[in-house]
């Protein structure tokens, strides 16, 4: 059902609540613009740990006013890993069974559009395209996938922090949360700030440095300081949060694995990813942040070389002076990304 209506910038947001497939509430934010979109519905989704704000950082121009100028429906979606709802222990098959066919569902039932286009990032991104190559989206159409979509490759220092380390955590603590920076709850939490603000000197927000111990490899791990302003640098503290251990267990088996997999039993989903042509007619279009230390650029070459393999018309694309997020909080993102996004998504 549709909520108020609330002011933002240019823009004015509709917020949706619907249902998952096993009954999680879960949210989408539908931005309209001065003028009525002339194109199609467009759903963007965040990674883990975050939420739907992470398309509006505090930058002049940020991917969603991009998407309203150029005419297109901009829904965000809240998924189960948003900070934004209640926390719960979840997988990547959760999403990709239950949470990504009920909003693309949704979205179609509201605007009574035959297709859909995407632009997913990081776990939303390989739980989104779990839920495509299974036949579960068939309305979908376009998908423009940063950073990871089916093959997880990983630096050294990651391999041995979920292999290695995550076990031992995982008796410790059900979850990681990078915001423990600013405010540590428990006494495991203030172990591992002082650890990582011992080890991570890079900058003098305690956030960004326990969100590179969190998600990857780097100093730091998920963007470069040079691409970031002052605001969203700072804007960065409030928006991460909790992380199930859950989720980082099935991404060490995925890493093992070579490609994404299945841990658990959901409704339509196959045991692996990457071993059989994909279930879609869905055109894929594969952003790779050179300097991304959270997933190698690798990752997006495994996953387009898989798609080559069985179709044509997929694209790769390999940005050298961006890493894993600021393609879509960097300054210049505006500039140096964006214009590829919008180019996949109107072709």
């Amino acid at each position: 059902m549709s909520g108020p209506v609330l002011e933002r910038r240019r823009t004015r947001d509709e917020r949706h609540v619907l249902r998952a497939g096993d009954g999680l509430p879960l949210t989408l934010i539908r931005v309209r613009g001065a003028e009525a979109p002339t194109k199609g519905p467009v759903l963007l989704v965040h990674g883990a740990g975050v939420r739907a704000e992470l398309f509006r950082p505090p930058v002049e121009r940020t991917i969603v006013d991009v998407l309203v100028d150029d005419g297109w429906d901009v829904w965000l979606f809240n998924w189960r890993a948003s900070i934004d709802l209640d926390p719960v222990p979840w997988s990547l098959d959760d999403a990709a069974a239950f949470d990504h066919p009920a909003a693309v569902g949704y979205i179609a039932e509201q605007t009574g559009a035959e297709s859909i286009r995407a632009v997913v990032h990081c776990q939303g991104s390989t739980s989104f395209c779990m839920s495509a190559v299974a036949g579960l989206l068939p309305q979908v159409d376009v998908i423009v996938s940063n950073a990871v979509s089916l093959h997880p490759v990983i630096p050294a220092f990651a391999r041995f922090k979920i292999r290695s380390l995550r076990p031992a955590m995982q008796q410790l603590t059900p979850y990681l949360n990078p915001a423990w920076g600013d405010g540590p709850t428990t006494g495991f939490s203030r172990v591992a700030r002082a650890a990582v603000l011992a080890t991570h000197r890079e900058c003098d927000n305690p956030v960004c440095r326990m969100v590179s111990f969190t998600y990857g490899s780097g100093r730091p791990a998920l963007w470069s300081h040079e691409n970031l302003n002052e605001d969203t640098h700072d804007w960065l503290r409030g928006e991460f949060g909790v992380v199930p251990m859950s989720f980082f267990a099935q991404m060490a088996a995925c890493v093992k694995a070579g490609e994404l997999v299945s841990v658990s039993r959901r409704p339509g989903l196959p045991s692996r990813y990457a071993s059989g042509p994909p279930r879609t007619d869905a055109r894929f279009a594969l952003i790779a942040g050179l300097r991304n230390r959270c997933f190698l650029p690798d990752s997006q070459r495994r996953s387009f070389e898989f798609l080559s393999r069985h179709r044509t018309g997929d694209t790769l694309h390999l940005l050298p002076d961006y890493g894993h997020l600021d393609v879509f909080l960097g300054r210049r993102a505006a500039e140096d990304v964006f214009p590829v996004i919008l180019g996949e998504l109107n072709r």
